[in-house]
């Protein structure tokens, strides 16, 4: 919607999420065409040629179609993680945030993390925390590194600093997880590859469902052998779908056709944080690298901005008691973004005023 159509006029803009977006036209028509069989059994056609697309794509010799981003990652450190060892990851990472405690809670695994300022991860705030020996100590086995990092703002961990990390990782038999959820805005982001980041972990994940726009779907991609022992494993944990070639579809399609568009959606979100910005410098980033917009709510309570910016047709989502996320993605507009900016800014504005 044209920003001259003012505020009063726009519609129903949901940025909770870029989990929300709907599949397009022509994706559904891809879905509709789709040659099916069971994959339990391993016979569904387009969900193996989605498996070998994605392991291409991600460097990788094998994928394995998950019904989720949490499934996978739960698959990815199963397969990394040795019994009685721990994973370090970031302290915001998506695998101890948001996950239920699944890891903890199915497969017996210990966390340790690390803070940074800006999600950023380097080997220098990593290794001191890495325990190479047993003994008294819990021992590392696997590395956990999130890119983009979900919490951070869509913080890109960059490449340099990866393979930093993916080769201190080699040089101590320890593994590395991708948690590519959103990889593939990292990717558009840095003009880099998916394989660029792939190649050098031992398993990596990689959303359909978020910004690229499949109803539903995550890739798990590592060798042959772990991807089969993943398998076996997704089966016990329920995962086992049967004419899923019908989603797989909706990930190919989304693969061929919406990684370059992600450049829209970070021109989105950045419109969106220069408007919050322009009234409430405290509020946000100074940059926003992809799609996810951060924004500390000051003197207001999260609940107080977003169900203040729900009157105006914006929905936003609560991380903490004063901050909320705006994610934008295939289902909003460049000019919603400038739009919906425009109303939490207003609302902060408001706020400071008084």
């Amino acid at each position: 919607m044209p920003s001259s159509c003012g505020l009063a006029r726009v519609m129903s803009m949901d940025f909770r999420s870029d989990t929300l977006t709907q599949p397009t036209p022509e994706m559904r028509e891809a879905m509709m065409q789709a040659p099916v069989g069971d994959d339990v059994f391993s016979e569904d056609p387009t969900v193996r040629a989605l498996e070998d697309k994605g392991a291409e794509l991600l460097g990788q010799e094998a994928a394995l179609f998950c019904v989720s981003g949490s499934m996978a990652n739960m698959l990815g450190l199963w397969l990394d993680v040795d019994y009685g060892t721990e994973v370090l990851c970031d302290q915001l990472a998506h695998i101890v945030r948001a996950e239920m405690g699944a890891h903890a809670a199915l497969h017996g695994i210990q966390t340790k993390s690390w803070t940074t300022d800006n999600g950023v991860a380097t080997l220098e705030t990593i290794e001191p925390l890495v325990s190479l020996t047993g003994g008294f100590l819990v021992r590392t086995s696997t590395i956990e590194i999130e890119n983009t990092m979900n919490f951070a703002s869509g913080a890109i961990q960059p490449l340099a600093n990866y393979t930093n990390i993916a080769g201190y990782c080699q040089d101590n038999d320890l593994r590395l997880h991708l948690d590519g959820a959103r990889l593939a805005n990292a990717c558009v982001a840095t003009s880099t590859t998916l394989a660029d980041y792939g190649k050098l972990a031992t398993t990596v994940s990689l959303c359909l469902s978020k910004g690229l726009g499949a109803p539903v779907g995550t890739l798990l991609a590592s060798t042959k052998e772990n991807i089969e022992k993943a398998r076996v494993q997704r089966k016990r944990l329920g995962g086992g779908w049967r004419q899923a070639g019908i989603l797989a579809a909706a990930g190919i399609y989304a693969l061929d056709h919406h990684i370059a568009r992600l450049a829209q959606d970070h021109e989105g979100a950045s419109l969106f944080a220069d408007h919050v910005r322009a009234v409430a410098p405290w509020a946000v980033t100074d940059t926003i690298p992809t799609n996810v917009v951060v924004i500390q709510t000051g003197s207001l309570s999260a609940d107080e901005v977003i169900s203040q910016a729900a009157t105006q047709e914006v929905k936003l989502t609560k991380l903490g008691p004063h901050i909320v996320r705006a994610v934008s993605h295939l289902g909003v507009s460049v000019d919603q973004c400038r739009e919906a900016g425009k109303v939490t800014a207003m609302i902060l504005e408001r706020a400071e005023q008084q």
